[in-house]
C-alpha cells in the first residue's frame, strides 16, 4: 500500500510544471551571487537620474572624483565577490556600446536578479528562468523599436534634445545649454553621409583650470596640451606655419649603458664639448633648411628630448618649440595636421611637414594654451578645450561630455529616439503583462516577473526625486493603461506628463542595450551552480 502511495506520489511531480528542488549547494551558491550582485546595483541606484544622488570617491594615489556616472563609480569599486565582478564588467559593457545608460542598465540586471530569485523559491528550474528572460528580452527589444521615433542627423534640434538629456543627469546638469551644442557639433562634424559609426578617439578633450565651464569651447582647429617652450626666449607666435612633428632627441647622444669616460687634458674635453654643440648645431640646421618653423618633440625617457643648447640654437633660427607630446597623442597630431611624424634626422623632409595660417599661445582667463589654426587639408578630427573652477569639475565635465558624445554616437550607429523618463519601461511592461497572459506554464510567470522587475526604473527615479514611487508609478500605469504611451515622470514638476513635449528623449540603442546586457548576465549567473577556485 505504502509503495503504490509512493508512486502515487511520484507520478503527482513529474510532468512539465513539476515543482524543482534544488540541491543544497548550487541554490546557496545562486543566492550568494544574487546578493552580492544586487549590493552592487543598490550602491549606485541612488544616483540614477537627474536628481540622483552624487559619489564621492578616493583613489588609491588619494586623489578625490565626486561624479553620478554609473561606469566611473563602478570602475572605483574594490569588488571582491566574482558576481560583483561582473556587474562592474557590465556597466563597463554598457559604457563601451552605448556610451550612457550605465547607471540603468546595473539597476535593471539587480531587479531581474530579485525576480529571478522569487521564480527560483517557487520551485521554477534556473534553466526555464534563464530562456524565459531570454524571449522576453527579445520581445521587449520589438515593443521598444516599435514605440521609438526615426531621426534624421541633419535634425540638429532633435540630436540636441537626446544631448541634454544626457546632460541634465549629471553634475554640471546646468550647463547643458554650452555643452549639448558642443557634443552635438563635434560627433556631426566627424560623420560623413555613409558612415555606420563615429570613432570617439578622433575628439581630443584638452582640460584646462581656470575660469568657468560656461568657457568650455569646440576649438577650429587643433589645441595642444602643452605649453610652448620659452625659457631660450623662442617665438610663442608663428604665422605661415610649417609644423614638423619629431620622435628623435635634440640633445647629445648618451650611450645605452652607463658608461664613464675619464679626460686628462683640458683641451680633450673643449674638443669633446665643441663636438656636442657642432652635432646638435647641425640637427638644428637639417630641419631649418626644410623650411619648418614649428617644432613638436615628443617626449623622451631615456634622456632629455631637448636641451638648453638646442633650445638656444632654434630660437636664434626663428623656430617655436613645444616639447613632451604624448606618444599617445601623436596619432591625434599627425591625423589632424596632416603631417607624417619623422624618427630619424636623414628621414626629414619637407613632405613630412604639415601647414596651418597660425600657431600661438594664447592667455584667456589665466588659461594658457597653443593654438593651431587655418590648418591646410586638415583630418577629420576635433578638439575641445574643457574649463572649470578646479580639477574635480574639470574632470566631471570632461566625463559628462564624453557621455554626451556617445550619446550622439548611437544616433548615428540606429537612428531612432525614444522617451525617457520612465516611459519606455512602464510601456513594455505593460505589452509583457499583456503577452505573459497568453502563454502556458511557468513561461508565463517568468515573463510576468522579467514584466515587473523593468518598472524598477520608474520607481527609483521617482525615490530619487522625492516623490511617491507607488503614487507615481501606479498613476503611471494608468496613464499608459488609457493609452497615453509618451506619458513619463516629469522629475522637475513633480507629476506624469507627455515626456516627448518635455523634450526628454533618449537614443533607442541606448535603452535596448541596456535590456539586453543586463538580461544575458542575469542569464549567466542562473547558470552558476558551482564555484571553483583555480590553483
Amino acid at each position: 500500500m505504502a509503495s503504490q502511495n509512493q508512486q502515487g506520489i511520484t507520478k503527482v511531480l513529474s510532468g512539465a510544471n513539476a515543482s524543482f528542488k534544488d540541491k543544497g549547494k548550487p541554490m546557496e551558491l545562486r543566492l550568494s551571487n544574487m546578493v552580492a550582485a544586487k549590493a552592487i546595483s543598490d550602491a549606485v541606484r541612488t544616483s540614477l537620474g537627474p536628481r540622483g544622488m552624487d559619489k564621492m570617491i578616493q583613489t588609491a594615489k588619494g586623489e578625490v572624483i565626486v561624479t553620478n556616472d554609473g561606469a566611473t563609480i563602478l570602475k572605483s569599486v574594490q569588488a571582491l565577490h566574482p558576481a560583483a565582478k561582473m556587474l562592474v564588467d557590465l556597466s563597463a559593457a554598457q559604457d563601451v556600446e552605448a556610451g550612457d545608460g550605465t547607471t540603468s542598465v546595473v539597476v535593471l540586471a539587480g531587479s531581474l536578479l530579485g525576480a529571478a530569485e522569487k521564480m527560483l523559491e517557487k520551485g521554477i528550474h534556473p534553466t526555464i528562468v534563464a530562456e524565459s528572460f531570454n524571449r522576453a528580452s527579445i520581445k521587449a527589444v520589438e515593443y521598444l523599436t516599435e514605440m521609438s521615433t526615426p531621426v534624421d542627423l541633419n535634425d540638429t534640434a532633435s540630436l540636441l534634445r537626446a544631448a541634454s538629456t544626457s546632460l541634465n543627469s549629471k553634475i554640471v546638469s546646468q550647463y547643458s545649454s554650452t555643452l549639448a551644442p558642443i557634443a552635438v557639433a563635434a560627433v556631426t562634424r566627424l560623420v560623413t553621409p555613409t558612415s555606420s559609426n563615429v570613432d570617439l578617439r578622433d575628439i581630443r578633450i584638452i582640460k584646462r583650470v581656470g575660469g568657468t565651464i560656461e568657457n568650455t569651447e569646440l576649438v577650429e582647429g587643433v589645441v595642444l596640451n602643452q605649453n610652448v617652450v620659452v625659457s631660450a626666449g623662442g617665438p610663442t607666435r608663428m604665422e605661415k606655419a610649417k609644423i614638423a612633428i619629431i620622435q628623435f632627441q635634440l640633445s647629445a647622444p648618451k650611450p645605452d649603458m652607463d658608461n664613464t669616460v675619464v679626460i686628462n687634458d683640458y683641451r680633450l674635453m673643449d674638443k669633446v664639448l665643441k663636438e656636442g654643440r657642432q652635432y646638435i648645431l647641425n640637427l638644428c640646421k637639417k630641419i631649418k633648411k626644410t623650411g619648418c618653423n614649428v617644432l613638436l618633440i615628443q617626449k623622451s625617457i631615456l634622456r632629455d628630448a631637448v636641451d638648453e643648447l638646442a633650445l638656444n640654437y632654434l630660437k636664434r633660427l626663428n623656430i617655436l618649440v613645444v616639447k613632451d607630446v604624448e606618444r599617445d597623442e601623436i596619432d591625434f597630431l599627425s591625423k589632424s595636421l596632416a603631417c607624417k611624424p619623422v624618427s630619424d634626422i636623414e628621414a626629414f623632409s619637407e613632405d613630412k611637414l604639415g601647414y596651418a595660417d597660425l600657431v600661438e599661445e594664447t592667455t584667456v582667463d589665466d588659461i594658457k594654451v597653443v593654438r593651431i589654426t587655418g590648418i591646410k587639408n586638415r583630418g577629420r578630427t576635433v578638439c575641445v578645450l574643457a574649463t572649470g573652477a578646479n580639477q574635480l569639475v574639470v574632470d566631471e565635465c570632461e566625463r559628462s561630455l564624453h557621455d554626451a558624445f556617445c550619446v550622439v554616437r548611437c544616433l548615428v550607429k540606429k537612428r531612432a529616439l525614444i522617451g525617457g523618463g520612465g516611459a519606455p519601461e512602464i510601456h513594455v511592461s505593460r505589452l509583457l503583462s499583456q503577452y505573459a497572459q497568453s502563454l502556458k506554464g511557468m513561461e508565463a510567470y517568468c515573463f510576468q516577473a522579467y514584466a515587473d522587475a523593468l518598472e524598477v526604473i520608474p520607481t527609483t527615479l521617482a525615490e530619487n526625486a522625492g516623490l511617491n514611487p507607488i503614487a507615481i508609478v501606479t498613476e503611471l500605469r494608468n496613464r499608459h493603461a488609457l493609452g497615453e504611451r509618451n506619458a513619463g515622470i516629469n522629475v522637475r514638476k513633480g507629476l506624469i506628463s507627455n515626456i516627448l513635449e518635455e523634450d526628454v528623449v533618449q537614443p533607442l540603442l541606448v535603452t535596448t542595450s541596456a535590456v539586453e546586457l543586463s538580461t544575458e548576465t542575469v542569464c549567466l549567473l542562473l547558470k552558476i551552480d558551482d564555484y571553483v577556485q583555480a590553483r
